[in-house]
């Protein structure tokens, strides 16, 4: 028996099993009532959003299922599910080639560091869209942005993202207090009329050294997910279609996007559950 079970590469026991009760079936796969309502309303968000994995669907399934009075499901259901349906997304392998960054990106509070960074979107007939954001580094809300087509990212523009930033935060011209604003070495952002201006609205312009993106990873994650959930999903004949589709993404992401830092919650939503929070727990 032990050479038969070396030979094939099984446990002696497996085989012993076997030999005993010749009359056991191998279990098939796991099925749980409801199953198949669950992935109906899988396949409904897949069909919508086809870039998410199963933490984000999950988190968007439970968001529905809560409005309408139903528990939550597990994360892990959703996952065996999508497995069996071929929903899952390919894996990434892509290799990345390390940087040393000791820095923290993330603000322990909101309106403590806005980040700001630009992005190009090129369309079908070879125009190229490109785009200025600002974000907080704490509730990931996109806070401004601007687009242009044809031409680049101004001085002018970043300074007019600085006041709506401003205006929008606080509903004032000055900030209350003093808020970092980082941004790479572009010349719109280091221009001193930028700087002077920035300092005039109580933002501290901070810069990320060369060649190290991870120093802004706030901004290099939205970029991502910009791209992959919003740009690579919609078609973008030219730049006109695109400058149209620009707000309503803007929009879905800060309020329904599912983040993994903000426990899943879109940064509108998880601003909400802070002010309440705060609210609750006065200092």
């Amino acid at each position: 028996m032990k050479a038969v079970a070396q030979t094939l590469g099984v446990a002696r026991s497996n085989l012993v099993g076997q030999l005993r009760h010749p009359e056991r079936r191998r279990r098939g796969p796991y099925r749980r009532e409801g199953d198949d309502d669950l992935l109906t309303a899988i396949r409904a968000i897949t069909d919508v959003r086809p870039t998410y994995g199963y933490r984000r669907l999950t988190a968007l399934l439970n968001r529905a299922r809560r409005s309408s009075g139903e528990p939550p499901v597990n994360r892990k259901r959703v996952l065996r599910l999508m497995r069996r349906a071929g929903l899952t997304l390919q894996p990434c392998t892509a290799r990345r080639i390390g940087r040393a960054h000791e820095g923290t990106v993330v603000a322990p509070a909101s309106n403590q560091r806005w980040a700001s960074d630009g992005l190009e979107i090129s369309c079908s007939n070879g125009e190229v869209v490109r785009v200025a954001f600002a974000i907080d580094t704490h509730d990931r809300e996109i806070i401004s942005w601007v687009a242009t087509a044809g031409t680049g990212i101004s001085g002018e523009m970043v300074r007019d993202m600085m006041l709506d930033c401003v205006e929008r935060r606080f509903e004032a011209i000055r900030a209350p207090q003093p808020v970092q604003w980082l941004a790479d070495n572009g010349s719109p952002y280091t221009a001193g009329e930028t700087i002077d201006f920035a300092t005039a609205l109580g933002l501290v312009a901070c810069f990320t050294p060369v060649r190290s993106p991870e120093s802004n990873g706030v901004c290099e994650a939205f970029v991502k997910t910009l791209k992959r959930d919003y740009v690579r999903v919609n078609p973008c004949p030219d730049a006109l279609t695109v400058l149209g589709h620009l707000p309503a993404w803007f929009t879905d992401y800060n309020s329904i996007h599912p983040h993994s830092g903000l426990q899943m919650r879109s940064p509108r939503e998880f601003i909400t559950h802070q002010s309440a929070t705060q609210a609750e727990c006065p200092v």
